[in-house]
Order: structure tokens, then C-alpha cells, then sequence
């Protein structure tokens, strides 16, 4: 079987990058839930008592879960991409969500003694009416969506690793079901391959698969090989290890009578979920409302002392109050990390971060101070309002360091799959501090992944709550 070499004029273009049709339909779905939140409390309105002229308490209640419900949209996945999945899945979650939204308003309305003065029949027609507005515009978007991908635009870009007849059921898929937007650029073949696929361009051998999904920014990567090739399938996990991209397995029959429970269907296939957020669907709800909730409580406890470290921070040594600096968030994408400057302003060689060190001269006494009781940290709360932080999570690394230890450490980029966090099961273990070997961080990874395998609502809490009494002062933070 002649196999094409990769050219390099196809490396270059990044398609990952969301089209304009897609923030467009992003921007409709989340101005579209407030929007009907508060028309359908005006239009439940007029059912009940005739009049758009809502009194004050009607209105107030209105505005206060609009705010709430503002929360809740943004922490939940409405508004991940529902590419190749059903709309059962999305409608599902929406109602969970309004379910929340309303149990919330409720809530509110008995602590301030007002439910009494509300009229079921309002209360009920609001639900309705809002929860089936944001259900029809959802199925309109998910019309123009198809409408969109079926003539080539807004794409996302997927290779397949296997030639036989399972690949060749996925190339097949695709083409039936243009609406679901991805694009199979071309396919990679392993030993045990004895055909080649018919419509899709073959990239090579799969030892060449990591240089051509790293360059052409390929968003999926899917593995039709059968089960009893599992040497081939932990080499191709191997090959992503520093990968971010969604990788599914094609079973064949015979593994599905075993993995049945990880099965999902993506276009009227049974595809296996390989390597996924640990945090996604309910748990992502979950998880972000608590953040959010929480850094909301803790910030607005904590702004004197807040007001007080920065005027230290001031006084210490010129330069600014805040120290911002890139680090990965999830997915391994760029964010600004805040914190309060402990160190002196001075000029890195680019390209390079120096850890501080026992005795470092660029630490100023009062942020020497900071940094041992980890009050400098306290300005990522605001990172955590703003959504790319959790409150819990691995911490986040300069881009620098994770370029130089995500080729010695196992799994290390893995840590990427789920948001940084201020703290994490690493820091209370006493892994604080400078990295200065490759086996410190290897065990901060470890206990980084032993979280994300183990997550609940109630380790996030114990997490939390050990910072509080042991998570601070530690001796290797310089």
C-alpha cells in the first residue's frame, strides 16, 4: 500500500480556531436564556393578571433570578459544543438548570417571606414559558448549525488511526451526516492494517501521527482498531501523551459487551471515550457553581486584608500591586495568573522563568512573607470569577516549565483536562514550592492525577478545608 508523505504546505493553516458562525450562535445562546427568563416572567405576567405592569416585588424577584440564573448558565456546559451529539443530551441539561434556577428562587422567596404573596399559576406559566423558549431556540440553532456544516463551514478537524472496515464506517458516517461538522482529514495506518480507506487521504505511517495532529491543531483523533490490539492503542495514547485533542475509540463488537457503560453514540455510532474531562455534565455544573458561590463569599471576607496586603506590596519596593503572568489553564490554553508581587520588578531572558529559590535576592521581605503563608496567592480568586480557575485543582505552571517536564514526566499534560486551581491534593501534601528535580514534579503530578480520578463535591470541601488549617505556611514555599 503506497502511503503519501505529510507536506508541509498542510501543516501550516490551523483550523481550530471557531468560526464566526459559531461565536455568533454562542452569543445568541447565551443572550437567549436571560432574555427568556425575564420575558417569560413578563408574559406569565400578563396570563395571570392582565397587565405587562409588573408591581415591585415581581420585579425585584425577576431581577434577582435573571442574576442567579446568570450564574447558573455560566457554570453549567450549555454552552460547550453539542457537535455530533443529540439534542436529548442539551435539553436535558437545560432543564436541569432551570430546575436550579427555580428551586433557588423559591429558596429566596421563602427566607424573605414573600412566597405566600406569589401566585402559583405566575410561578408555573414563568417556568414554562422560559424553559420552552430557550428549548426552541436551541433546536432553531441546532437547524441553522446543520444547515451551515452541510455546506462546509464551521468544521472541526478529526484523523483516523486504522484501515478496515470500522474506519471505513466512520469516513461513511461523516458523509451521511454533514451536520455534525467534522472533517476527517486524513487517516493513519498501523501494522496490522490490510486495506486502505476509500475518500480519505492516507498521512502515513502512526508513528507520524503526533507531529501532524500537534501541527495542523487537529481537534479529534479517532482509533478504529479492534480490541485485541492493545498494543497498538497504548502506543497511540503514548504517541498524544502531550496532546489536548479528543481522542475516541471505535470498538469492535466483541469489546463492547465489556465497555458497554463508557459507550456514547456520536452520529449513530457506539464510540468509546478514551481520554475525557473528568469533569463534564453535572459534575462541571457542580464544581464551577461552587466556585463561584465560594470565591464570591471568600472575596468579599477577605478585602481588607486584600486592601492591607496591597498597600504592603506598595511600600515593599516600586512597581506594581499585581503580578500577572501566562500560565496553561485548561486544555493546555494560555491564561493571566494573578497574584500580589513579592519580588522586586526585574527582567527575564525571554522565553525563561527562574523559580525562586531559598535565599532568593529578587524576594522582598514583606514578599517573602507572602509567599511563605501563600496570601500572595489570594488574588486568583478573582481568577476564579472570571472562569479560568477553580478554587481546587493542580496548580498552574509557567508555560516554560510545563515546554521542559511535559517530555519527562508521565501523563503530565493530562493535569490540563480540568481548570488550575489556587489549591489542589498536591499542595496539602506538602508538595509546595520549588520543583528543582524531575521526581518533585513527577509527584506532583501524581497526586494531581489521583484528583482528577477521584473527584466529588466532598474532596473538593476536604481539600478546602485542610488548606485552611495546614495548606498556608509551608516551609518549602520561598
Amino acid at each position: 500500500m503506497l502511503l503519501m508523505p505529510i507536506r508541509s504546505e498542510e501543516t501550516t493553516a490551523p483550523e481550530r480556531t471557531a468560526s464566526k458562525f459559531t461565536a455568533a450562535t454562542g452569543v445568541v445562546r447565551r443572550a437567549a436564556d436571560p432574555l427568556m427568563l425575564v420575558g417569560g416572567a413578563l408574559l406569565a405576567y400578563r396570563i395571570r393578571y392582565g397587565s405587562f405592569r409588573m408591581d415591585t416585588d415581581h420585579i425585584s424577584l425577576t431581577v434577582l433570578t435573571t442574576l442567579f440564573g446568570l450564574l447558573v448558565f455560566g457554570s453549567s456546559s450549555l454552552y460547550r459544543s453539542w457537535r455530533g451529539r443529540g439534542i436529548t443530551t442539551e435539553l436535558v441539561t437545560l432543564s436541569l438548570c432551570w430546575s436550579l434556577i427555580f428551586a433557588g428562587m423559591l429558596f429566596y422567596a421563602t427566607v424573605v417571606q414573600l412566597v405566600g404573596e406569589l401566585s402559583r399559576l405566575w410561578l408555573g406559566a414563568w417556568a414554562g414559558i422560559s424553559l420552552g423558549g430557550a428549548a426552541a431556540v436551541r433546536l432553531g440553532l441546532r437547524g441553522c448549525a446543520a444547515w451551515v456544516r452541510a455546506r462546509g463551514m464551521d468544521l472541526r478537524t478529526a484523523v483516523i488511526v486504522g484501515g478496515n472496515p470500522d474506519a471505513q464506517r466512520i469516513v461513511e458516517a461523516m458523509r451521511r451526516n454533514p451536520w455534525m461538522g467534522i472533517k476527517v482529514v486524513g487517516w493513519f495506518a498501523t501494522s496490522a492494517d490490510r486495506c486502505a480507506l476509500h475518500g480519505i487521504r492516507p498521512m502515513g505511517r502512526v508513528d507520524r501521527l503526533a507531529e501532524f495532529v500537534e501541527s495542523r491543531h487537529i481537534d479529534q483523533v479517532w482509533i478504529a482498531l479492534p480490541m485485541r490490539e492493545q498494543g497498538q492503542i497504548a502506543y497511540v495514547l503514548r504517541q498524544l501523551d502531550h496532546s489536548t485533542a479528543d481522542i475516541k475509540l471505535l470498538p469492535d463488537l466483541f469489546g463492547l459487551q465489556l465497555l458497554n457503560h463508557s459507550v456514547e453514540q456520536i452520529g449513530g455510532l457506539p464510540v468509546l471515550n478514551l481520554r475525557s474531562s473528568p469533569l463534564d455534565g453535572p459534575a462541571h455544573l457542580i464544581k464551577a457553581t461552587m466556585d463561584k458561590v465560594l470565591a464570591s463569599l471568600i472575596l468579599i471576607m477577605i478585602s481588607p486584608l486584600m486592601i492591607a496586603i496591597a498597600i504592603g506590596v506598595k511600600l515593599s519596593s516600586p512597581g506594581p500591586i499585581f503580578f500577572r503572568q501566562l500560565r496553561n489553564g485548561l486544555g493546555g490554553k494560555p491564561i493571566e495568573v494573578w497574584k500580589f508581587r513579592s519580588m522586586r520588578v526585574h527582567q527575564e531572558a525571554e522565553g525563561q522563568v527562574t523559580q525562586a529559590s531559598k535565599g532568593d535576592s529578587r524576594v522582598t521581605p514583606f514578599g517573602a512573607f507572602l509567599r511563605r503563608t501563600s496570601l500572595d496567592e489570594l488574588p486568583q480568586f478573582i481568577n476564579v470569577l472570571q472562569g479560568s480557575m477553580s478554587i481546587v485543582g493542580p496548580r498552574p505552571h509557567a508555560i516554560a516549565h510545563n515546554e521542559q517536564y511535559k517530555t519527562l514526566v508521565d501523563r503530565y499534560m493530562q493535569r490540563h483536562r480540568v481548570k488550575p486551581g489556587i489549591t489542589g491534593w498536591a499542595q496539602i501534601n506538602g508538595l509546595r514550592g520549588e520543583t528543582d528535580t524531575v521526581e518533585k514534579m513527577a509527584r506532583r503530578v501524581e497526586y494531581d492525577l489521583y484528583y482528577m480520578q477521584n473527584w466529588s463535591p466532598w474532596f473538593d470541601l476536604r481539600i478546602i478545608l485542610l488548606t485552611v488549617f495546614k495548606g498556608f505556611v509551608n516551609k518549602n514555599a520561598y
